[in-house]
Formats: C-alpha cells, sequence, structure tokens
C-alpha cells in the first residue's frame, strides 16, 4: 500500500530517478553508438582519413603551406613559402601504426560526431529547464556546434602546420635529425584541434555565465589582465613547447575573451531595457 503510494506521488510529480537514470543510459548508448559508427567508417576510409587528413599537414603540399606561400609571392616575402619540412616519420613499435590507426579514427569520429553527441547531451537537460531558460539557450546545439568546428578547423589548417613547421625546423645542432614517431605526430596534432575546438567554447561559457547573472562585463573588462595571463599559461599547457603554437592559440582566445565582453554587456543592457519596462508597467499599474 505504502510503496502504491509512493509509485502514485513520482507520477505526479514527473519521471522518477530511475527513469532518469534509463533516460541518460539511452542517451549516452545512441551517442556513443554514433562515435562507433563514425569511427569504423574513419578506419574503413584509411586512405583518406590517414593518408589525407591525418597526414596533411606533414607535407609540403597541405592548403596553409601553400596559401602562405602565395602570400609570400604576392608580398615579395620568400621566407613565407614552406618548400621543405625536414623530419621523416617512423613506426618505432610493432603495433603503433594500427594503434595510431585506432586512435586516429576514434578521434575523427568524435570529431564528426561532436554535433549529435551534444544533442544527445541538450535532449536530456532540456526537460529539467524551465520555459524562459530554454528560450535564453536556444540554438544552443547549432553555437555550440559551430564553435566547436571553428575551432578544430582553426587548430588543424593554422595551429596544427605552424607549430608542425616550426618544431620540424628546429635543431640543436644541423648533426641531429628529426626522425618523429607517428604516435608523437598524431597525438600534437589531436591534442592541437581538440584543445582549440574546447578553448573556442569560451564566448558560449561568458553567455551563460552571464545569463546567470555568475559574470559581469563589469567583472570581466576589471579581470582582463589576469585573463591575459591565465589563457597564455593555459596556452603553453595545452601546446608543444613553442612559442609559435602558444601565440597562435592565445590571439583567438583573447579575440573571443573581448566578444564575450561584447555579450554580456548586451545582456547587461537587454536586462535593464526588460527592467524598466517592468517598472514602468508597475507603476502605471499603481496609478491606475
Amino acid at each position: 500500500m505504502a510503496l502504491d503510494q509512493f509509485k502514485e506521488e513520482e507520477e505526479e510529480g514527473g519521471m522518477s530517478f530511475l527513469d532518469h537514470l534509463e533516460a541518460l543510459r539511452w542517451h549516452i548508448l545512441r551517442a556513443i553508438s554514433a562515435i562507433l559508427v563514425l569511427t569504423i567508417i574513419a578506419f574503413l576510409a584509411k586512405n583518406i582519413v590517414f593518408g589525407v587528413i591525418i597526414l596533411g599537414p606533414s607535407k609540403v603540399d597541405f592548403i596553409t603551406y601553400r596559401l602562405f606561400c602565395d602570400l609570400g609571392n604576392f608580398l615579395g616575402i620568400a621566407a613565407l613559402c614552406i618548400d621543405k619540412l625536414p623530419f621523416t616519420l617512423q613506426s618505432r613499435e610493432m603495433t603503433s601504426q594500427f594503434s595510431m590507426h585506432m586512435t586516429s579514427s576514434l578521434v575523427v569520429g568524435f570529431v564528426v560526431a561532436f554535433p549529435y553527441l551534444f544533442w544527445e547531451v541538450w535532449r536530456f537537460i532540456s526537460p529539467g529547464l524551465y520555459d524562459k531558460e530554454k528560450n535564453a539557450a536556444r540554438g544552443a546545439v547549432f553555437f555550440v556546434s559551430f564553435l566547436f568546428f571553428l575551432g578544430a578547423s582553426f587548430g588543424y589548417f593554422v595551429l596544427a602546420p605552424m607549430s608542425i613547421n616550426f618544431l620540424a625546423n628546429y635543431q640543436l645542432d644541423p648533426s641531429i635529425v628529426n626522425e618523429f614517431d607517428i604516435s608523437s605526430y598524431i597525438s600534437t596534432l589531436t591534442m592541437l584541434v581538440l584543445a582549440s575546438a574546447i578553448m573556442f567554447q569560451l564566448p558560449v561559457v561568458v553567455y551563460f555565465l552571464s545569463k546567470s547573472g555568475l559574470v559581469t562585463s563589469g567583472m570581466l573588462i576589471a579581470y582582463r589582465r589576469h585573463a591575459i595571463v591565465i589563457i597564455l599559461i593555459v596556452s603553453a599547457i595545452i601546446t608543444p613547447p613553442d612559442v609559435v603554437s602558444q601565440v597562435l592559440i592565445a590571439m583567438p582566445i583573447m579575440v573571443l575573451y573581448e566578444a564575450g565582453i561584447q555579450i554580456a554587456k548586451r545582456l547587461e543592457k537587454e536586462k535593464a531595457v526588460k527592467k524598466a519596462a517592468e517598472d514602468l508597467e508597475e507603476e502605471e499599474e499603481e496609478k491606475e
């Protein structure tokens, strides 16, 4: 009798805790399934995924190097032309090539499936939000996915080739030959692309923090110098140990931080206008 009453109360109040766990389980399973399917496709398309995409920044005919060369020819700066990457890739362990094939396929599967992955997360979270919160977060899947791909593209087409070129040409002594292990190359490329994709989510984080009132534009402006130091430190941690990579990833993050300030200002302006309208409506009601 007591158990039946408890079940009735849960049904009246909405989904039970076990129902939420069951829903979460299916969201996770669907997301993982999408990643696995795309990983398998990437694994089978080895010539494209590995030969063209993964190894692309290691070849002098990569699009970024060609664009820099065109820019150098236009400006008359021959140094911008990259006609040689003085390093070779090697596999020093018996399982390296297979394990790196698996790893790179998994990373590609995750990157491609990210919009669906975030959509599944959003589908689980959104029913628990108020209508006001849902309206504030409208378009979240699109903007988060857009910034993720924008950051990943920046990491792949700008940050990775510049870092690889710098590290390939850096020598302590001419007698030392650069022979990089394939695992080192792929881990560096993966770290740069994913780190850049994650760092580009800064405007979304600032938006939700500003919307909740935890962060204001004045606070962001006041701590701008501290933020720059933190950005430089984080950039140094997530990138290879060279100044070029750190500066390349720090610059767009600083731009995104400034964009966050403008987002916070706009939200504050909207709140002020809304509050003024509400106050005016209250005054009119009091007069009546």
